[in-house]
């Protein structure tokens, strides 16, 4: 029963773009908050440093997937219909333009470019995340987001 799933609109050799390109912003935004952490405890500016290189990886790669999802968005619109497709996208969003305000918080020197306004934001980018991929993971399993029809025997 073809269309039966909504269906990814930007795809590379049949599977899903967004689906590809999502999970590296995504472990960018994590590993900041983690070497944050690890800056407040230490002080040691190695980890400083890698907090505003992961923001700076995850905002570029952030450039590419934010419009692929957002044409996969608007390309059928039985995805605008699903609640979770609202949330996801809202979330990500979200959680895209706070790390472009602590990528420009972590180009501060030292101690204030990331404790504790730095911190806080890659804390909460990191909540704002866990909710938008919960329910990214919802449009997968329920609903068959971007899954590739079985064939019928």
């Amino acid at each position: 029963m073809p269309g039966a799933t909504p269906r990814s609109t930007v795809t590379l050799g049949g599977l899903p773009l967004y689906a590809m390109l999502v999970p590296i912003p995504i472990v960018c935004f994590v590993a900041t908050l983690i070497t944050d952490i690890v800056y407040w405890q230490t002080a040691a500016m190695l980890w400083a440093d890698m907090s505003a290189w992961l923001l700076l990886v995850g905002l570029i790669v952030s450039l590419v997937a934010a419009p692929v999802g957002m044409i996969d968005f608007f390309g059928d619109p039985r995805i605008r219909e699903l609640h979770a497709a609202r949330i996801h996208g809202i979330g990500y969003v979200t959680a895209l333009i706070l790390s472009v305000f602590n990528c420009l918080i972590h180009t501060r020197d030292a101690y204030t470019s990331v404790v504790a306004s730095g911190l806080a934001l890659s804390a909460i980018v990191v909540v704002i995340l866990l909710v938008a991929s919960w329910n990214g993971w919802v449009l997968v399993y329920r609903y068959g987001m971007g899954v590739l029809p079985t064939e019928q025997q």
